[in-house]
């Protein structure tokens, strides 16, 4: 039976163990203040910046020319949308992300579906570490390799094709506009297919794996079980990702094309990106470029949440 006298102790230990446990709580969450101060110093504060869009900013004036400058409203954003390059690059820049949605998207899912279906570890661990491999290198170098690879003079695919009789003469596969949006997809797909696969072999790592028992002695084959089993467990990860891709369809990359771009393809290789880095870091004409990249945010949440309702609609999964 415990006394009168115990009653204070015993809340006094209690109220030491709280005492001590809300500070191992506020070590533990003050780990995440410089955190917090990037994403404050280096996202929210840079929001300011939006105001250059609709402005007639001048570089000179640095910071406080934000603040300053003459209000231009939409004049900035109605010149973009005028000027006479802005359908070409419109017109590059949807081509090759849909393309390469229609390529790049079902060519990593079945990468990544293959890849777990190796059942040799060192050969599975082997064509990984190839495969991620190239996403680590920068497109300064990996684009050379590619513009060494294609040369007309000394590269080994020309080499190869007229050894095989399929070309008479040597392509400049680099020079020909016709060529270059099929070859900026195929070139980002063998650099980040490895890469991208990674999230759909997590998503089927964590599959129940007495469901593929059950399954195999019920007799279905490994197509079956592919078909049945794995690609509906990781449909919620495929719609997540397609919404993604589908609201980044106006961000093509700039450094990669950046790096393949030359005056003989920039017709066919002149997108948004590039285009911005022209107008804004060259010609300083920040407050262009700004409001540029603005439309693009903006047009980026709005497919966002069109995909999103699409997805929901569909399969019933989304992000939100």
């Amino acid at each position: 039976m415990m006394k009168e006298t115990d009653v204070p102790v015993a809340a006094g230990r209690g109220k030491l163990k709280s005492i001590l446990g809300d500070r191992d709580q506020l070590s533990l969450q003050s780990m995440i203040v410089p955190g917090i101060l990037f994403i404050l110093i280096f996202t929210f504060i840079p929001l300011y910046g939006i105001l250059v869009a609709f402005k007639d900013y001048n570089i000179v004036t640095g910071i406080k020319g934000i603040f300053e400058a003459e209000w231009v409203g939409l004049a900035n954003f109605k010149e973009f949308v005028t000027d006479m390059n802005f359908w070409n690059m419109l017109r590059n820049t949807l081509g090759i992300n849909l393309l390469g949605l229609l390529i790049t998207f079902p060519v990593t899912i079945i990468f990544a579906v293959m890849l777990n279906e190796i059942t040799s570890s060192r050969f599975k661990k082997l064509t990984q570490t190839v495969t991620y491999l190239p996403h680590f290198i920068s497109w300064s170098i990996f684009g050379g390799l590619v513009i060494s690879i294609l040369s007309p003079s000394t590269g080994v695919v020309n080499h190869v094709l007229t050894s095989l009789g399929v070309i008479d003469s040597p392509i400049h596969f680099l020079g020909e506009k016709d060529y270059f949006w099929l070859l900026a997809v195929l070139t980002n797909l063998f650099k980040e297919l490895g890469w991208g696969a990674i999230l759909y072999l997590a998503a089927i790592a964590g599959i129940d794996q007495e469901m593929y028992e059950a399954a195999y002695m019920d007799g279905a084959s490994r197509f079956q079980r592919i078909w049945y089993i794995t690609l509906p467990s990781i449909t919620g990860t495929i719609v997540i990702l397609l919404v993604f891709a589908i609201s980044n369809i106006l961000n093509s990359g700039f450094d990669q094309f950046f790096v393949l771009q030359n005056p003989l393809n920039i017709d066919a290789s002149e997108v948004i990106d590039t285009y911005v880095y022209k107008v804004g870091l060259r010609e300083f004409r920040m407050e262009y470029a700004t409001a540029v990249g603005l439309m693009k945010t903006v047009i980026a949440v709005f497919l966002l949440y069109l995909a999103n309702f699409i997805a929901k609609k569909i399969s019933g999964k989304g992000i939100f």
